[in-house]
């Protein structure tokens, strides 16, 4: 059976798409015992689960508020920063002997009402931790030649520190300067009727008026 590791080299937004989405480069080799040629792979359904390892990096002290929602204050970090799950995705993975890189496309959401946009929304420089867990299934030659099945072994994992200039990058060229606020619908209703009560021309300035009022700045 064929033992493949995982290594996630490079990640880059995927330009010119309807919706915003990361690319990352992973590499895919199989650990042949010692004078044993590779084996040839006919295919690979391959899954993925991505994982946010906030624990594994510092944080400085502008970032600290904006991560109270999620972890509290931070002399409680130690038992309230756990991993967050980030999304699940899907690859097939062509022909190959030895080993590959595949592009792995992961969908990207800037909806704060979710723990992931929040932990990345709210880091502002340095490297966001990252944990990439696979499975799946292997299509391949035996030696005989007959065509045979095996599954990837749950252990196999990977870890890598994307930049948090390169999220930061992607959030700002599809929604430049903005950022996504999601209401529950009667919510939103109420609100917009007190911007048209107010002759206010756009959400921001109805938000504006509510924040001077409670004495925000």
């Amino acid at each position: 059976m064929p033992d493949l590791d995982f290594r996630v080299e490079d990640a880059v937004p995927q330009r010119f798409a309807a919706t915003p989405h990361l690319l990352f480069q992973v590499r895919i080799a199989e650990k042949a015992p010692d004078g044993q040629a590779p084996t040839p792979i006919h295919s690979v359904i391959l899954r993925c689960q991505v994982r946010i390892e906030p624990a594994r990096r510092r944080y400085g002290a502008s970032e600290e508020p904006r991560l109270l929602d999620l972890f509290g204050t931070p002399e409680r970090w130690g038992q309230t920063m756990r991993s967050l799950l980030w999304t699940h995705v899907s690859a097939s993975v062509p022909p190959f002997t030895g080993e590959t890189v595949v592009e792995l496309l992961v969908p990207c959401s800037f909806d704060l009402s979710l723990a992931a946009t929040r932990y990345f929304h709210a880091v502002e420089g340095g490297d966001l931790p990252l944990c990439f867990l696979f499975s799946g299934t292997i299509f391949h030659d035996s030696p005989d030649g007959e065509l045979r099945v095996a599954q990837i072994s749950w252990e196999k994992e990977a870890a890598f520190r994307l930049p948090a200039s390169t999220w930061h990058e992607l959030a700002e060229t599809y929604y430049p300067g903005t950022t996504w606020l999601n209401l529950r619908r009667d919510v939103f209703d109420r609100f917009d009727q007190y911007r048209s009560r107010g002759g206010l021309p756009t959400p921001e300035a109805a938000l504006e008026r509510l924040l001077a009022a409670a004495g925000e700045h």
